[in-house]
């Protein structure tokens, strides 16, 4: 049976915000943990229990481990096969029992341990195991206004990495770069603790302080920014007619609300009459995928395939363009940058696919992976497990590679200061010569 991950699989890029409610759990709060998102993001746990850990037995020490007496779901080891695999687990057990000096150990924190374990052994950082103290932290349900530092980040890899700081905002007016890897908070070491509790660590009411130690690739060492927190309000889109009669739309998010604000927006500057449009998805880092679905109906025929998503034995489901777009067939180019991810990646691929517009600005963030939270039983923690990679309509992986846009141009610090933008420059020129 394959996880059900229709909403929100591409959460990956979040938003540094302390929310009021849920707001459906994910898209700014990132996670999809039970009780923080759409119900069909989780897996029931007694789909993947192990199943093969049963009856107690004894080793010729006498020391009681449990006897693989069952296959694993989804294995196709007899149950012999796994008894012969799993030996050299159980005479570890055995010699630390019997001979590690401070006894006695903490049953439970081995079995932790070794789930944490297999789960880093997949050699897939955005696979990782909670335990319950951490599972229980992540499920807190957070108060309070739109208060944060203001910055997306990925909380899926090893540590939690900035994708882009908003415009504006307490992160960026204190420094905060794309790609800043954040190690510790307040002093506080972040190694091997999962993203979304250092997300949480990073949280807190405006007018108070935190203290990110980032590692960043023009640093030589590791370096302390302090930032105060703020009340942060993100709108959905921005939109304007430019002086060259070129409609201009900037998506900050794939929100729940985005769809319906783009598609009135579309019609009223389509109404305008503008010789093209400019989508900008620069530093967007993403959403529902739903949304993605509908974004990109807006601009391609219906009923062509958005995406592909990829389950480990080859089985794949497919999502195609809604009817209804409004921008199907107006010249369009779409602004992407390193800050352009997930839900972003999406809209940009299908489009670059169909050759429906062209894409300019830099290579983007590359994830192309889909992740759901597994919790297991007896609240025994959560396991975070890569379940399909996303492929586009020319079944392109984009993972760790990102889309290559088709005009590249690159938006220096000097024109960052200078307040200029030979992205948008380079976007309204092509649209002028078609």
């Amino acid at each position: 049976m394959k996880p059900n991950s229709t909403k929100g699989v591409f959460y990956g890029i979040v938003l540094l915000l302390v929310v009021a409610g849920a707001f459906s759990g994910g898209l700014v709060i990132g996670w999809g943990l039970p009780g923080k998102s759409a119900s069909d993001m989780l897996v029931p746990s007694d789909l993947y229990s192990p199943g093969f850990l049963d009856q107690p037995g004894q080793t010729t020490s006498g020391t009681p481990v449990a006897q693989l007496t069952a296959p694993a779901v989804g294995s196709t080891k007899t149950p012999a096969e796994l008894n012969t695999l799993f030996k050299p687990f159980w005479e570890a057990w055995r010699i630390v029992h019997e001979d590690y000096v401070d006894q006695p150990v903490e049953d439970n924190k081995l079995m932790q341990g070794a789930i944490s374990g297999m789960m880093s052994a997949l050699g897939d950082p955005h696979s990782s195991y909670m335990d319950p103290d951490q599972s229980r932290q992540a499920n807190v349900p957070l108060e309070g206004g739109y208060e944060g530092i203001g910055a997306w980040v990925d909380t899926t890899g090893g540590y939690l990495v900035i994708t882009n700081p908003m415009p504006g905002s307490p992160a960026e007016k204190a420094g905060i770069k794309p790609g800043d890897v954040v190690v510790a908070v307040d002093g506080q070491d972040m190694t091997g603790v999962v993203g979304n509790l250092v997300l949480r660590k990073i949280l807190g009411p405006a007018g108070t302080k935190v203290t990110l130690t980032i590692l960043r690739k023009s640093e030589p060492k590791p370096i302390d920014v302090t930032i105060e927190r703020a009340k942060i309000v993100i709108p959905d889109l921005k939109a304007k007619m430019l002086d060259q009669n070129i409609a201009y739309i900037q998506l900050f998010t794939f929100g729940g609300n985005t769809a319906s604000e783009l598609h009135n927006t579309l019609v009223d500057l389509l109404a305008k009459k503008p010789d093209g449009v400019i989508l900008d998805l620069r530093n967007n880092g993403g959403g529902y995928l739903d949304t993605a679905i509908l974004v990109v109906s807006e601009f391609i025929k219906p009923d062509q395939v958005v995406m592909y998503e990829q389950f480990g034995d080859g089985t794949r489901k497919t999502y195609k363009s809604n009817s209804g777009g409004v921008a199907t067939d107006i010249p369009l180019v779409v602004l992407v940058n390193e800050g352009s991810a997930s839900a972003s990646e999406i809209t940009a691929g299908a489009i670059q696919d169909y050759q429906r517009g062209l894409l300019i600005g830099t290579t983007t963030y590359g994830k192309g992976s889909v992740q759901n939270w597994i919790p297991l039983g007896n609240n025994e923690g959560i396991v975070r497990v890569t379940v399909a990679r996303w492929l586009t309509p020319k079944e392109r992986n984009i993972h760790k590679n990102g889309l290559k846009p088709d005009v590249e141009v690159k938006l220096t610090e000097e024109d960052l200061t200078n307040k200029k933008d030979p992205q948008l420059d380079k976007a309204i020129e092509i649209l002028l010569k078609k």
